[in-house]
């Protein structure tokens, strides 16, 4: 018997109750179940798959899965195109030194899949491309986010904010070589930089399906060639430009200087490497004397990089990644050789890269 002789309903004290934890759940479920979204989303379940990378950071490792994965997928369509006669060939301007600038279904093609298959795996990422991307001619190309077994066991995951990351394609390199036929020569390529550096390089050969890649303090696929013939030195050079180089190469190197025309920027950068190819020739040093567009320079400028070469400027300046898409200065590349030596012998062609 209660006080004063009320007498409690079981039945009304447990509508009181329920009451009471109605308004308990309506004031606390916001606040736990934000709780619960926060706990789910930062901790992975036990033995479950990893959670995405937070939308501001990318792992360079996965980044250079794709690229190389881009590369090879350009190169197909390369090969194809070439395979089959169908070129499509037409001028899509003229160099500084008024020479025309081929453009072909290849460029076409592998700049699509290149590009798009880098943009639907990494969306927050700047990516310049040779060629112009048509958003009327989209194409839907996923990743899987398999990372091959050889860059799974030398690379290890290392993120970066998404902010600082550019990425260069060259969807086919060495064009007019590739309407030639000289299929030697092309290559597909892609460059990651980071705060304008270069770190990833790939360098696809894709009539003979070879792929050179690397990583910057991270690891490589390919090597450098251990030495050098110092007698009779070989200097890579531009096919159209091997006049321009040949007489102050001499009066560098001396009388006995080979020099080695060549077509595309990822193929004389090749043959500074151990590239074990019948169809590469091998170079000590690679020289350019005019104005190079970075897209053609970034990947081969990483892989020297990552393997301990150099890649600068005839004046000895870094190239940056970032801004304009074109270096001004000329460019000169060695691996395992006094670069800074090299510089110093080569005062006359840095003039002659600003023509």
């Amino acid at each position: 018997m209660a006080p004063m002789g009320i007498r409690l309903s079981p039945l009304g004290m447990a509508v009181f109750c329920l009451l009471g934890l109605g308004v308990l759940y309506h004031l606390y479920s916001g606040f736990l179940a934000g709780r619960f979204a926060f706990f789910m989303l930062s901790e992975p379940a036990a033995g479950g798959p990893e959670t995405p990378h937070s939308s501001g950071a990318v792992d360079l490792r996965e980044l250079l899965a794709v690229s190389v994965l881009a590369a090879v997928r350009g190169g197909e369509e390369v090969k194809r195109v070439r395979d089959g006669n169908d070129l499509n060939a037409k001028a899509k301007g003229k160099t500084r030194e008024g020479a025309e600038e081929q453009l072909t279904s290849g460029d076409l093609l592998s700049n699509r899949k290149m590009f798009y298959l880098l943009k639907s795996a990494f969306p927050a990422v700047q990516i310049n491309s040779e060629e112009r991307v048509d958003t009327a001619d989209q194409e839907t190309v996923s990743w899987n986010r398999s990372i091959p077994e050889d860059i799974k066991q030398k690379i290890q995951p290392k993120e970066v904010p998404a902010e600082s990351v550019t990425v260069w394609i060259d969807p086919l390199d060495a064009t007019q070589e590739y309407t030639e036929n000289l299929r030697q020569y092309v290559t597909t390529m892609v460059c990651v930089a980071v705060n304008g550096k270069p770190v990833i390089g790939v360098i696809h050969k894709p009539f003979s399906a070879y792929t050179a890649w690397a990583m910057v303090d991270g690891g490589s696929n390919i090597k450098a060639r251990s030495s050098y013939n110092e007698k009779t030195p070989r200097i890579i050079v531009s096919r159209s430009h091997s006049g321009k180089v040949e007489q102050v190469a001499r009066q560098t190197f001396g009388n006995n200087t080979v020099i080695i025309p060549a077509g595309g920027a990822g193929y004389k950068v090749l043959a500074l490497l151990d590239v074990a190819e019948k169809n590469q020739e091998e170079a000590d040093v690679y020289i350019h004397v005019t104005y190079i567009k970075k897209w053609d320079i970034c990947a081969g400028n990483a892989v020297l990089r990552a393997l301990g070469g150099h890649m600068t400027t005839l004046s000895g300046e870094e190239i940056s990644y970032t801004g304009s898409d074109g270096n001004e200065g000329g460019l000169i590349a060695s691996i395992n050789m006094n670069h800074k030596a090299l510089i110093e012998k080569l005062p006359d062609l840095e003039k002659t890269s600003h023509k």
